[in-house]
């Protein structure tokens, strides 16, 4: 939904170091209730899981504890810290300020061409969505976005975005409910805005989009949190 490293039609992202994907990794288990807080992580299933020694993820770990994503405990090592539905929704009312202001100004900057380009992306976003390509549904929305963050011209503001884009899960995008139909849904509003050159329309639309996305996050890690779930994925509790 966020600002990221790489734009469609650009080929595969080149691979991250493996720390840096160690941490994506486990950080996206916590994000969507696969890892809980309190859960212990196990270092060598999270290395097989990604095909790597346990050293970066030892590494992915310690980047991850200065985050506050997770603790290190004598005698126990690595676990999941405390994460609150509340600090879900703080975060993502943070978010929605801030994309916001980026929408805002980029409706007082983009040219007709780039209203075009987002068109573009928008049919083929939906189009992804009604075949079940959540992949490709990801990706498109992800350029939908950085398209409307580069258009803004607000490059320290689209950084502090981009620091609380770690808290969207990216790899398991199609297993929070709700998700991929409002990547193809929530953008009607934002679009027409946009083309209208109306810059509190732009802000109120995305600001909602994005605190959307944040609360059916927080949702889905409350469904998680029920009891009878299973032992996720990486963890013993």
């Amino acid at each position: 939904m966020f600002e990221r490293d790489h734009a469609i039609g650009a080929g595969p992202p080149r691979r991250m170091q493996l720390n840096d994907e160690a941490a994506d990794y486990v950080r996206e288990l916590i994000m969507t209730g696969q890892l809980r807080p309190g859960d212990f992580i196990r270092l060598d299933d999270i290395a097989r899981r990604l095909g790597v020694s346990t050293t970066p993820v030892r590494e992915g770990l310690l980047a991850l504890r200065g985050d506050g994503f997770v603790r290190l405990e004598a005698r126990r090592g690595f676990v999941v810290a405390p994460l609150s539905i509340k600090d879900i929704r703080d975060v993502f009312v943070a978010q929605g300020t801030l994309a916001g202001e980026l929408a805002a100004r980029a409706a007082a900057t983009m040219a007709p061409a780039g209203h075009a380009h987002l068109a573009e992306l928008q049919e083929a976003l939906e189009a992804a969505a009604a075949a079940g390509e959540i992949g490709r549904l990801e990706a498109l929305n992800h350029a939908f976005h950085r398209h409307i963050n580069r258009a803004a011209d607000a490059p320290k503001i689209a950084w502090l975005l981009s620091v609380g884009a770690r808290y969207v899960p990216r790899r398991f995008y199609a297993t929070i409910t709700g998700w991929p139909d409002a990547s193809a849904r929530d953008h009607a509003a934002i679009i027409a805005a946009l083309a209208s050159g109306d810059a509190d329309g732009a802000r109120q639309s995305m600001s909602r989009h994005v605190s959307h996305a944040g609360e059916l996050l927080a949702r889905h890690l409350e469904r998680a949190d029920r009891p009878g779930t299973t032992t996720p994925p990486g963890a013993t509790s």
